[in-house]
């Protein structure tokens, strides 16, 4: 059966009709990149006012793209979209810290949604970010291959250490666990611990997945590198794919200090080269009955790319549920591709982010940023959710 990402009724099951209207204004209001600036310049002035702004933002844009401030306030969304069939990847989305203590605290709420998923059959997961339990400028250094000072060593390996606590305890509990990729200037560092976590713990079953960036330049190349190492070396190879989250950033700091940009020069080219990826690595995977030690995960919000996937598992064999392959979107958005491929029986989960409001604000501003920059995606969200309120009037009707 071919997948409909217009059918509307199974893309919004899960919504009220409050929270569609709530989900209609605020994406209205990201439609336009003058207020969406104008909105980030005034909550940055308030927070830092400590003025009584919180529930304003709790309210709105906190509560369409993240599940709670706390690992219990997202169980209970988690276990929602499970009935649906739809899993939940809670994702501590705490940005910026700074300090030792705060690195520790991050990777006990990292084993905390560990514990959980191995408690809820929908939560198949967990996610860190390495700059939530590492410091950048030491990061950087490492990916450059510069000499560290003493206290930056110490930190290297206090960041190695939190690293191994985290996967140890993910294979301990057999709860696959995905490591995000981040700026390309730290990205090697990243990718570092990530397949050296792979080689240890990816031995039996795939457990630690690396994430691959398609917006960057070269990386078909870096992902048949990474399938060839670990099959030489004996280790199931796990691997996100996303299209990236940094782009006028990383372009800008190319520019300003005069290196080529890493990032693909057109979206075209960072869709074909996603695709690429995608295709590769589940060619590479096999028929069921002689499949290869690859597990991949799919996050995008890309239809074509959804569809490509989904009819590549079919071609080969694979019965959508049995697959070593989900599907994965963010909270709040495109739930017209999460809920339909769940429908047909594919493995889909839902990135749920949380932490204490004005700690996620960067992810929050992230976001808001994303659904004006990227061409189109607010226009189809608003018109999914219009073509949802025009189909529940018609029902109400009848």
């Amino acid at each position: 059966m071919p997948l409909n990402f217009r059918d509307t009724a199974i893309a919004f099951q899960s919504h009220s009709d409050a929270s569609l209207n709530r989900s209609y204004l605020l994406f209205k209001t990201l439609a336009s990149p003058s207020l969406v600036k104008i909105g980030k310049a005034l909550t940055l002035w308030a927070l830092a006012w400590k003025l009584p702004i919180k529930g304003l933002i709790r309210a709105t844009v906190f509560r369409q793209f993240c599940g709670g401030e706390t690992v219990a306030d997202c169980k209970a969304v988690a276990q929602h979209h499970w009935t649906l069939g739809v899993g939940s990847i809670l994702d501590y989305s705490v940005e910026g810290q700074t300090d030792q203590a705060a690195y520790d605290h991050s990777t006990e709420m990292t084993l905390q949604t560990l514990a959980l998923a191995a408690q809820e059959e929908g939560v198949p997961m967990g996610v860190f970010k390495v700059t939530g339990i590492a410091d950048t400028g030491m990061l950087e250094k490492v990916s450059q291959g510069l000499e560290l000072n003493a206290s930056e060593a110490l930190a290297w390996e206090r960041t190695q250490g939190r690293v191994d606590r985290i996967c140890h305890y993910a294979h301990a509990i057999g709860v696959p666990v995905m490591i995000d990729a981040e700026e390309t200037w730290i990205q090697d560092a990243i990718d570092r611990l990530a397949y050296e976590a792979m080689s240890r713990y990816n031995r039996d079953r795939i457990i630690v997945f690396n994430t691959i960036q398609c917006y960057r330049t070269e990386r078909l190349v870096a992902l048949n590198a990474a399938m060839q190492t670990s099959e030489q070396a004996g280790y199931g190879l796990g691997i996100k794919f996303v299209r990236g989250a940094y782009m006028e950033k990383e372009r800008a700091r190319a520019q300003s200090m005069g290196y080529p940009s890493p990032i693909q020069p057109t979206k075209a080219a960072t869709d074909a080269e996603f695709n690429a990826c995608v295709e590769t690595m589940l060619r590479a995977l096999g028929r069921p009955e002689a499949s290869r030690a690859f597990a991949l995960i799919i996050g995008s919000h890309n239809e074509d790319s959804a569809e490509l996937a989904a009819r590549l598992l079919t071609e080969q064999g694979w019965e959508p549920s049995e697959a070593p392959v989900w599907f994965a979107q963010l909270f709040g958005m495109s739930d017209h591709i999460s809920f339909v491929l769940a429908h047909h029986g594919f493995r889909v989960a839902k990135y749920l982010p949380f932490g204490p409001i004005d700690k996620v604000m960067p992810y929050l501003f992230r976001r808001a940023e994303e659904n004006t920059s990227v061409k189109g995606q607010t226009g189809r969200e608003l018109g999914l959710i219009l073509a949802e309120r025009q189909r529940r009037r018609r029902a109400k009707n009848l």
